[in-house]
């Protein structure tokens, strides 16, 4: 009896699913396994209801999956279920593929689904687990200049949109305010702003690593962004700010918010889309001008659900059959350093596992959170490109004359208000 090789999909779609399960397939195929296919992420494997299971179950074959690397979506689907939140989820789940005689499972997914593979595996000692990281925010531990699949294509697609909205700002003379996905991290929101060329991008690294942010520094930023811009006799742009922002607001202040609800997932997780962050920085930034006797060409937009099921771009194409080739090989390995679970990582070319244990923060308990570096050079120059208030603008006597006029007040009112702005 061949052995069986177990796949599925957790968390939210990204470009590139449907070719790592492509990749998986043809490769365990090829080496003599049967895959099967589990539809849905865990919904079906952490009940207690067995034809269910069996008729979210399928076998996949290289007819089924051969040109599907083409396509956004998965065939398998997904889920944000969660087997630890789950009264007897984890149980049911290992009850599951051992009674399916699953002999290694890979799970494609992002940090919540790496941290449900890890509970399960380091109770399945049979069983090897091998992930396959997969997210639009590009916040896994891989190495530094390793992305996770699904990223290079929604940056690349939210580039043309926010170009587009520039076009679009510069012929109308209003503001976009652009919310993009990443819910602890910028790398999508500032590599989107700095590869479009976008006003300003705001991200939660800004503020530093941990603490809250505050609204009203954060419209102080965008306030001061549109003014420079006014001074400079361009009335119109666009600003990008990451989703994440909202994970860090206080949430009473959240809750004060007109038309705001507070509400969390199945993981725990502040549910930004519920937020809608740019209706209430837009509200925000509406008021400070409306005080002046100004009424603000303000539009805010989402860029996130549009990106998760794109189809992937030739970089996420080509990467996905690296990561699926390799999940199958470092499963089917003999090499005594691939014997743990591991996290599939690509680098430079060569497969580089990361085994569990080695991407869990040891206080928290969960996934390792890669975030932007604000002292690198990358985000310099991404900073350096952008519209913002700076120390050499305050020193300039004739910007600052126009920038206090526009913000109706005196230079040195102008100064005392906004200087905490400026960044070291």
């Amino acid at each position: 009896m061949a052995k069986r090789l177990g796949i599925l999909v957790g968390g939210g779609p990204a470009p590139g699913l449907n070719g790592v399960i492509a990749a998986v397939t043809i490769e365990a195929r090829r080496s003599g396994l049967d895959v099967i296919g589990f539809m849905d992420g865990f919904r079906w494997l952490v009940e207690a209801d067995e034809q269910a299971l069996r008729n979210h179950c399928r076998k996949l074959h290289i007819r089924d999956v051969s040109r599907i690397h083409f396509d956004g979506g998965s065939i398998l689907r997904t889920s944000r279920t969660n087997p630890i939140k789950i009264e007897n989820g984890i149980a049911n789940t290992l009850h599951w593929l051992k009674t399916l005689n699953i002999d290694y499972m890979v799970t494609v997914g992002g940090d919540d689904t790496a941290y449900c593979a890890n509970e399960i595996a380091s109770g399945c000692g049979d069983i090897k687990f091998a992930h396959v990281p997969k997210t639009i925010d590009n916040d896994l531990p891989l190495p530094d200049n390793v992305s996770t699949f699904g990223f290079q294509t929604a940056r690349h697609l939210g580039a043309v949109l926010v170009k587009n909205l520039m076009e679009d700002s510069r012929i109308t003379r209003r503001w976009y305010i652009v919310v993009t996905m990443g819910r602890h991290t910028g790398h999508l929101a500032l590599g989107i702003a700095k590869s479009a060329g976008a006003t300003l991008a705001i991200i939660p690294e800004a503020f530093g690593m941990q603490g809250t942010i505050s609204l009203n520094e954060v419209c102080d930023l965008l306030e001061t962004s549109i003014i420079k811009r006014r001074a400079m006799d361009r009335a119109y742009g666009v600003l990008v700010i990451a989703e994440g922002i909202a994970e860090r607001l206080d949430p009473e202040v959240l809750r004060q918010l007109p038309g705001v609800t507070v509400e969390y997932d199945p993981f725990g997780h502040l549910q930004l889309a519920e937020i809608e962050l740019g209706k209430v920085i837009k509200h925000e930034i509406g008021k400070r001008f409306g005080k002046r006797g100004e009424k603000m060409q303000l539009v805010e937009t989402n860029i996130g659900y549009v990106l998760r099921c794109a189809d992937p771009i030739p970089i996420d194409q080509e990467y996905t059959r690296d990561l699926g080739y390799n999940a199958v090989r470092y499963l089917l390995s003999r090499n005594p350093e691939h014997s743990s679970n591991a996290l599939i990582v690509v680098d430079n070319g060569r497969l580089k596992p990361l085994p569990f244990h080695g991407m869990i923060d040891r206080k928290s308990g969960k996934p390792v959170v890669r975030f932007v570096d604000v002292n690198s050079e990358t985000y310099r120059v991404a900073c350096s490109y952008m519209v913002r208030l700076e120390k050499r603008d305050l020193e300039d006597k004739p910007m600052l004359e126009k920038m206090a006029a526009i913000g109706q007040m005196k230079p040195r009112q102008f100064i005392e208000r906004y200087q905490y702005l400026i960044r070291p």
